[in-house]
């Protein structure tokens, strides 16, 4: 069975984006790996909300999971892409599956919403947050609404030149 994973960026008062979905405020810290790279080797399939894929496309940058199959999951398809997919309805059954279909890890690159049912449903195994130096004040929580409670045991915590710090923690089965 597969592990879904989160690797996400918030901001030091957790927001994962402003309030209007903008992601302008991760470009003004220098570019650093963060433990990407070799994270990333480690998936085959990236699980992404459907308002974090529209911002992403529409910064100034290629897409970066161009070499894995990616579920957005979304009430509004977009025009069908190679190696792109849209989870519209059974959102929960569908990742399920994906979960237990055999190969690599499952990336879980955001949303917040999507974060938290997911959460509910205990579909998260692992989550690594790399907190960046900045308060935005406002903006889409890092986990919003979540409904359920969870532990989590950490796994490892790093600190980089530029301020940031990440934590790694694995859900602990109750």
């Amino acid at each position: 069975m597969k592990k879904i994973k989160l690797y996400i960026t918030a901001s030091l008062d957790g927001y994962i984006a402003r309030l209007d979905g903008d992601l302008d405020w991760l470009l003004e810290f220098p570019k650093a790996d963060y433990g990407y790279k070799d994270f990333f080797e480690s998936v085959d399939t990236v699980i992404i909300g459907g308002r974090a894929y529209r911002e992403i496309t529409c910064m100034d940058i290629l897409w970066p999971y161009k070499d894995k199959a990616t579920y957005v999951v979304t009430h509004n398809p977009i025009m069908e892409k190679e190696n792109i997919n849209y989870i519209t309805e059974n959102v929960v059954e569908t990742i399920s599956q994906l979960r237990n279909e055999e190969g690599k890890d499952i990336l879980l690159a955001g949303g917040g919403e999507l974060t938290s049912m997911l959460l509910s449903q205990d579909l998260i195994d692992e989550m690594s947050i790399t907190y960046l130096p900045v308060i935005l004040g406002s903006g889409i929580p890092l986990f919003p609404k979540s409904e359920k409670e969870s532990n989590w045991e950490l796994l490892e915590s790093k600190s980089f030149e530029n301020g940031a710090i990440q934590v790694t923690y694995k859900v602990v089965i109750s």
